[in-house]
């Protein structure tokens, strides 16, 4: 199983996004070679809020209709996992081991649910968001796509 950073999702939706083609590239390998594709609910949460956000504020303008559409799609290409209690307890130990501030807070709660649910692989553009978390594997798109054919 492999994680999708909210940075995949919003690549994947939009195809005017110059990273598109790549991220695609990679998802239909990934799927095709037998891999799991996951997303967690702070994943949809974070894309809703990007997704929505105007044009000017580096998001996509996305309607309410039109974003309700993409999370569904999102929900029937990725198997969905349930956040639980178990997350926070994880996250609340990490944020406290690794002295997070701020928004790493955040990729703290997807190490947290990654490490819930068994999940040792993350697919992400900021790689080095995640270098304090030697217990997971991040895997960088452009990576895998430069040694498809």
């Amino acid at each position: 199983m492999i994680l999708l950073d909210t940075n995949i999702l919003l690549r994947f939706a939009n195809p005017i996004d110059p990273a598109h083609p790549v991220v695609h590239k990679v998802i239909v390998h990934l799927l095709t070679h037998g891999e799991t594709l996951c997303v967690v609910p702070q994943n949809v949460y974070e894309f809703w809020v990007v997704a929505t956000r105007p044009l000017t504020n580096n998001g996509l303008g996305l309607s309410i209709v039109e974003c309700e559409t993409e999370v569904a799609n999102i929900l029937a290409v990725f198997q969905f996992l349930s956040d639980s209690s178990a997350i926070y307890t994880e996250w609340s130990a990490l944020v406290l081991r690794h002295q997070c501030r701020g928004k790493v807070a955040h990729d703290a709660r997807l190490v947290a649910a990654m490490q819930v649910h068994g999940i040792a692989s993350l697919l992400t553009f900021n790689s080095i968001d995640f270098l304090r978390y030697p217990t997971i594997n991040v895997l960088e798109p452009l990576a895998i796509a430069s040694s498809l054919p």
